[in-house]
């Protein structure tokens, strides 16, 4: 006899059903009881938990982000870094950029939470894993702390967004390498002087 789930045990479960359903059918055809039929439960299970299926899918997707978090290694190479990052953004917004429009919508209408505050809530890993590749290019003297301002600073997560949200599709990797070679690169590189002094561990500023 299959042992019956609980608890956590069984919301990952739902939740990890509303992401193949997603990424299966799209979130226009999602219903909760398609959910509850692929989860092995029930409909009224689900609206213990989750008010609509719009709060069901920003759940499942949180769970997502929680379970495959962005980062990457140092290499040694801001330019590098920065395009294997970029690569796990599209990687993980291929799935999404359908959805998320219409997920967005109904969420906010059915909570009143502004798509904004849902955006920063789902976006501060991005975000995180941006702010640690730049922590170390700053540190190797690859880039100027001093012109890490907003919007400079999250100006990849930006145009990332945007791009998403326009053409509900990922952008490619010749886009994603032009960003970082001839927009963002150019904005905020070190001056020789400053990189042969974080060469030498000499403060840079």
């Amino acid at each position: 006899m299959k042992e019956r789930r609980r608890g956590a045990d069984l919301e990952a479960a739902i939740l990890d059903s509303v992401w193949a359903e997603l990424t299966e059918s799209g979130y226009v055809n999602l219903t909760m009881e398609a959910v509850a039929t692929r989860a092995g439960t029930s409909r009224p299970v689900l609206n213990r938990r989750w008010s609509n299926r719009a709060e069901l899918a920003l759940a499942a997707i949180h769970q997502q982000l929680v379970k495959h978090p962005m980062g990457v290694t140092a290499s040694g190479a801001v330019r590098d870094e920065l395009l294997a990052l970029m690569n796990q953004f599209a990687t993980r917004a291929g799935a999404l950029a359908a959805n998320i429009l219409v997920i967005f919508g109904e969420y906010s209408a059915a909570t009143g939470s502004s798509p904004e505050a849902i955006r920063a809530q789902l976006a501060s890993r991005e975000t995180d894993a941006l702010a640690a590749v730049l922590a170390r290019a700053v540190a190797r003297g690859e880039i100027d702390a001093a012109k890490l301002k907003p919007p400079v600073s999250t100006l990849l997560i930006d145009l990332f967004r945007h791009h998403v949200i326009m053409n509900l599709a990922a952008p490619g990797p010749e886009l994603t390498r032009a960003w970082v070679d001839e927009v963002f690169l150019p904005l905020v590189r070190a001056s020789r002087s400053q990189s042969d002094r974080a060469a030498y561990g000499l403060p840079t500023g």
